[in-house]
């Protein structure tokens, strides 16, 4: 079969794909970069938004009406929380992804022999209680320089403003001994940087009794795996940003000091309207203990504008917190009304509102992030090569530094000096738009 693949949402959902196209190819399946010549097209879905609803929706439909012959199928969040009543043949919730090969080649027999027109196949976990969680096995990356781990699945916190616990249930840890054997692999399949996430990233361990010292101790074990040159983490939890957790991290050779620590307010009266369970005093705490400990560390966050009940002053406090902590990027979500949630209960701001102020955040953002890439000029920096590009005959590599800024680097010698994959050391000569410039000879 040909298969293709259309991944919307968080990085989770990407790990996710990846894992199911490689179910397919192991399983002699092929892979199209094109839906229209695809004999089997899968969405899937995210539902963080009602923006991503809408588009998951709007996907499968599209596909359907370009390609009336494909087999059409519809993973993830969105699924779940429709109760497979979306426009698929085949509908898979978010704890059962690992069956999709199986589903789609069952539906295919069954509909040549007339037996089959429709198939829904979720299992939607019950919030009340925790379920196992569902190992893919080793996944290897299309992306071919950096590559995630997914080591957890679900949360546990219940956010007033968020459907994922409904969509994927309370959290559930992957074996150490996975992680760390799916570590090894990408790293001996040629994968320079491991990105290591999950849908609570700082919940891992927790449903068998553990604390945070459970998600250090296996990064200790993947620090040390011979050939990694770079350990990223996805999103953290403020609150678990303790001082013994800190100094863990410290030790960690390979460590890229970026941060992504999820704020959503910078007004404690939203905070706890949002069931947040921090203060900014305390979340401002764990960000300077942190920098006295990565004095180079950038810091990226998540912030909602326009929550119920969010009045003018408490959007300023926002606005003000985050010049004072001095984000180098914030990710500017306008409130989105998620039915099934406390906050969809709760009065509504005009969506109007929500956009203009998003719009106001989003400014202030791109400042910040100029005024941080500019602050790096004249410093050492290591750039993960992403893609590589002759521009006016001049070769110029893309990529990241350690701590996630994204930065152009001027190669001064003839092609083939370089490969994508490749660590390219040097110092920032300049910035441009919130991106660093840089210049090496190879």
């Amino acid at each position: 079969m040909k298969v293709y693949f259309l991944t919307l949402g968080c990085r989770v959902n990407q790990y996710e794909t990846d894992a199911a196209r490689r179910l397919f190819l192991d399983n002699g399946h092929e892979n199209v970069s094109s839906p229209e010549e695809a004999d089997v097209c899968i969405v899937n879905t995210c539902s963080v938004t009602g923006e991503a609803d809408r588009k998951s929706s709007q996907m499968l439909r599209r596909m359907a009406k370009n390609n009336p012959n494909a087999v059409i199928v519809a993973m993830g969040c969105a699924s779940e929380l429709k109760n497979g009543n979306v426009a698929a043949d085949i509908v898979i919730g978010t704890r059962d992804k690992n069956t999709v090969v199986a589903k789609v080649e069952e539906f295919l027999a069954a509909r040549e022999n007339k037996e089959l027109t429709h198939v829904t196949s979720h299992t939607r976990p019950e919030v009340s209680k925790t379920d196992t969680y569902h190992d893919f096995g080793t996944v290897l990356s299309p992306e071919g320089t950096r590559a995630f781990i997914k080591i957890e699945d679900g949360c546990n916190n219940f956010c007033t403003y968020c459907v994922i616990p409904y969509a994927r249930g309370r959290v559930v840890s992957r074996s150490e001994e996975s992680c760390i054997r799916e570590a090894e692999y990408l790293v001996e399949n040629g994968f320079k940087e491991i990105i290591v996430s999950g849908i609570h990233l700082c919940s891992y361990g927790k449903d068998q009794g553990r604390d945070i010292t459970a998600l250090l101790d296996l990064l200790k074990k993947i620090d040390v795996i011979e050939g990694l040159e770079r350990l990223r983490l996805g999103s953290l939890e403020p609150k678990s940003m303790t001082p013994e957790f800190i100094s863990g991290l410290k030790e960690l050779k390979h460590l890229c000091p970026h941060f992504h620590l999820s704020l959503q307010s910078g007004s404690d009266t939203v905070l706890k309207r949002m069931n947040r369970k921090y203060t900014t005093a305390e979340y401002e705490e764990r960000v300077k203990a942190l920098r006295a400990e990565f004095p180079d560390m950038s810091l990226t966050t998540d912030i909602i504008t326009g929550f119920p009940g969010e009045t003018e002053e408490e959007f300023s406090e926002t606005m003000s917190y985050a010049e004072k902590l001095r984000f180098a990027k914030i990710h500017v979500f306008p409130y989105s009304v998620r039915e099934g949630t406390k906050a969809a209960d709760m009065p509504q701001i005009d969506m109007s509102v929500r956009k203009e102020r998003a719009k106001r955040l989003i400014e202030l953002s791109d400042r910040l992030a100029s005024e941080f890439a500019v602050g790096m000029t004249g410093k050492p920096a290591e750039v993960l090569a992403e893609k590589i590009e002759e521009k006016d005959g001049v070769l110029i590599a893309e990529g990241y530094t350690a701590n996630y800024i994204k930065t152009y680097v001027t190669l001064n010698g003839g092609p083939g000096i370089c490969e994508r994959g490749s660590i390219l050391k040097g110092v920032i000569s300049g910035a441009e738009d919130g991106n660093c410039i840089m210049q090496v000879n190879t």
